[in-house]
């Protein structure tokens, strides 16, 4: 056996660890979210990140549609019409159409979204941080076979989330 496959072995089983861990942090991420609100003294938000996910989609890239959404957000048409809908109706976003084009709806966020919008960005502040304050022990060479390993993983899973890579 090649001296590495075990290292490649262990890499392997860390991997799947992180991806388990990744899994339930994603599922705590609604009460950070939760508690950044109330902080701010926000009591009618969204139940779900996804659609906090589509506001900050909007947020960043106003005036925008529904096909402009679901492509950034690699969603299906359909859920991001679901998802518009409900945060009209819930007073998020304001619909919108263009001069040039009556036809076309566009989204921009309301005040109400704003806000939304705004305690979504000190969440990721706050990750994005402690994220970077745990790589402040790696060295310059770690930190880029880091990003090689990441940018290849990301790399096949989008080639196997495509259905054109080999699983």
């Amino acid at each position: 056996m090649d001296p590495s496959e075990g290292l490649k072995r262990l890499l392997y089983d860390r991997f799947l660890h992180f991806s388990h861990l990744t899994e339930q942090i994603f599922t705590t991420e609604i009460d950070e979210f939760d508690n950044l609100a109330r902080l701010q003294g926000i009591t009618s938000y969204p139940n779900n990140m996804t659609t906090v996910h589509v506001i900050d989609c909007i947020g960043n890239n106003e005036p925008i549609n529904n096909k402009s959404i679901a492509e950034k957000m690699n969603l299906s048409k359909a859920s991001i019409t679901k998802i518009s809908t409900n945060l009209l109706k819930e007073g998020y976003i304001k619909r919108s159409r263009m001069n040039d084009n009556k036809k076309e709806v566009y989204f921009s966020l309301s005040s109400k979204g704003r806000q939304i919008f705004e305690v979504h960005a000190m969440m990721h502040e706050i990750i994005e941080r402690r994220f970077i304050s745990l790589l402040n022990s790696f060295s310059e060479s770690e930190l880029q076979a880091s990003l090689k390993f990441f940018q290849t993983m990301i790399d096949q899973s989008d080639n196997i989330v495509r259905g054109d890579g080999r699983a």
